[in-house]
């Protein structure tokens, strides 16, 4: 008697769960993800073999090729609030949306007269904004640098305090971390520029700062300056 054959058929797996979280997925994170602004300004730092990382809470200056100053703060809300701090020395007005993009610069290189223009300005514009002579840095006559410095220094330490008290009353452990500053310079930036910056610091009894430079794979890394 011969055997009876039974029809073989491939199992069938419904992709449509699949695909719908994908696509959620995917909303979610055009819905979340916030696009980070281009750099002023682009360094090639030297290299080094330190694989040391930048701590979050950074106060950096950024010298480009051309010997220029640029500044910027890690900390969102500190950064904000030397905003306001420089706005009322230097009797330069900002306006509410201004401050608002402002809180979104990674750094910038400009005289705080031209810095509401900066602001206004798109992403293109910027890259070849003029005048970006880089922040002034003339310890006698328009010390700008160092009152950035000096003021963003002040709103992050008391960032950091702030949120220190209120975790040690909630009973949590914290993990911040005090202002750091860093510089990172370009490796063809000329020595003398460099100094400047430096020389801003340790009039400010600052003595200790990270130099950012690039890992030898490629990524950038500070090492640590006493």
């Amino acid at each position: 008697m011969p055997k009876i054959k039974v029809p073989k058929s491939a199992p069938s797996i419904d992709m449509t769960p699949m695909v719908d979280l994908a696509f959620l997925l995917v909303t979610f994170f055009m819905l979340t993800a916030s696009f980070r602004m281009a750099e002023p300004v682009v360094v090639d730092p030297p290299s080094s073999v330190s694989d040391k990382l930048l701590p979050d809470n950074t106060i950096l200056v950024t010298v480009d090729e051309g010997g220029r100053p640029f500044f910027g703060i890690s900390n969102a809300e500190a950064k904000l609030k030397t905003l306001t701090t420089m706005s009322e020395k230097y009797k330069v007005k900002f306006n509410a949306e201004q401050i608002k993009k402002f809180g979104g610069l990674s750094s910038f290189g400009v005289a705080i007269k031209d810095l509401p223009r900066y602001i206004d300005a798109t992403e293109t514009q910027r890259l070849k904004f003029q005048p970006q002579k880089g922040i002034p840095n003339d310890s006698l006559n328009d010390p700008q640098l160092r009152d950035w410095i000096l003021y963003s220094a002040r709103e992050a330490n008391a960032v950091y305090l702030r949120e220190r008290d209120k975790a040690k009353e909630a009973g949590k452990d914290f993990k911040g971390e005090k202002p750091r500053y860093a510089i990172k310079a370009d490796g063809k930036a000329k020595y003398i520029s460099v100094k400047g910056v430096i020389k801003t610091f340790t009039d400010m009894e600052i003595y200790r700062f990270n130099l950012i430079t690039s890992l030898e794979g490629g990524s950038s890394t500070p090492t640590a300056h006493k």
